[in-house]
């Protein structure tokens, strides 16, 4: 498998459904047995349930506790193609017009080819410290695998403390980006039939107050802000979105349940606990005497990394970028960063083309990111 071509192997990778509920074990295990040879050191590390796997490949020499070298990371799993706008099969991979068309070309298994046909092709000779591979799970979900890996990986300091996470940003460097809580509250009433409802309580009037008493929340947190708020102009503030509400059975029942799901997006610096607090006392507040309950679905950090990081500096050298910039949703740096890592967000294509159909990674953002990403290998790398 190692003379395959940097799209044949996309197109293997993009044949693959790794959207939930598939799991991601037939990338891992094409990923892995494409790389595995001499000198490479293959980890793979299974999710709890066995489903599903992170992969970490080291390549070159043994890793000495400086934490040098590079790592460079993607996830494995996808989001369901089941837009009906869709021009073409979205896992075959398909050439139009200069763009690759498939569900995961862009976001993000065009990075993932990339860098695993890059480290394929390393004369290992030349590392003087390590380039490690970190492929995950479940990112797509709330980050799960990342958070998974962080929260197991005992060795930190076998891993290089600079690391490139290859989501599509148009090439462009990113150093910070907002994190996401998913919270799931679920109001609890009693059913009766409509025509007695004193004999029931209905659990839709009290999450209607619970959800009029968040956008009173949302409206408070647009108006605050905080140190990192310069970094992100379009969206300056902790944003709340209460995105589903659920509940009820028929028009002449009452209804005995409702559920709302929410999403929090903190800035990097704002405690994640303190929002989760703060919702909670809210929706206390406005329930009144209902029964409910708060439960935090997933979680994934903030991300912040200084400007003047060596891997910052790095991928502005190769690139021509005078200023880093930053982005509003999350990757698996918020939980890889907790491992002691400087992350740098930067990778082909554009996120606008990911989570819709006809999603398409440009075949000239394929070509440039290559020798830029073997600059960077040099410089972390080979260097003496």
């Amino acid at each position: 498998m190692p003379d395959l071509s940097p799209i044949d192997l996309l197109a293997r990778l993009v044949a693959l459904n790794t959207a939930r509920p598939n799991g991601n074990l037939p990338a891992i295990d094409l990923l892995a047995d494409y790389l595995d040879r001499p000198g490479v050191r293959v980890h793979r590390l299974p999710s709890p349930d066995e489903g599903k796997a992170n992969l970490l490949i080291e390549i070159g020499p043994e890793p000495s506790g400086d934490r040098a070298g590079l790592l460079l990371s993607g996830h494995t799993d996808v989001v369901p193609a089941d837009e009906p706008e869709w021009e073409t099969d979205p896992f075959q991979l398909t050439e139009r017009d200069g763009k690759l068309y498939g569900r995961g070309a862009a976001d993000m298994k065009g990075f993932v080819t990339v860098a695993a046909h890059l480290a394929a092709g390393l004369d290992l000779a030349t590392l003087r410290a390590p380039l490690v591979l970190l492929f995950t799970y479940d990112e797509e979900v709330g980050t799960l695998g990342a958070r998974h890996f962080a929260e197991t990986w005992s060795e930190r300091d076998r891993l290089p403390r600079h690391a490139i996470i290859g989501e599509p940003t148009r090439l462009e460097v990113v150093r910070a980006h907002k994190g996401i809580v998913e919270l799931r509250v679920t109001v609890t009433g009693k059913a009766a039939h409509s025509g007695y409802p004193h004999l029931g309580q209905s659990a839709i009037e009290p999450a209607a107050r619970v959800v009029t008493a968040l956008a009173e929340l949302r409206e408070g947190l647009e108006a605050e802000r905080t140190e990192a708020s310069m970094s992100f102009p379009a969206v300056p503030f902790v944003s709340l979105n209460v995105g589903t509400i659920r509940g009820g059975a028929a028009p002449n029942v009452i209804p005995d349940r409702c559920t709302a799901e929410i999403t929090v997006r903190p800035l990097p610096g704002v405690e994640t606990g303190t929002l989760i607090a703060r919702v909670r006392a809210v929706v206390g507040a406005a329930a009144g005497s209902a029964p409910w309950t708060l439960d935090v679905v997933s979680e994934s950090p903030p991300m912040l990394t200084p400007p003047d990081s060596p891997v910052i500096c790095a991928l502005r050298d190769v690139t021509g970028q005078q200023e880093p910039t930053t982005v509003s949703y999350a990757t698996d740096a918020g939980w890889l960063q907790t491992l002691g890592l400087d992350c740098a967000i930067f990778g082909p294509g554009d996120i606008a083309t990911a989570h819709r159909e006809n999603e398409f990674v440009p075949i000239a953002d394929l070509v440039a990111v290559r020798p830029m990403l073997e600059q960077v290998i040099r410089h972390f790398c080979m260097a003496t």
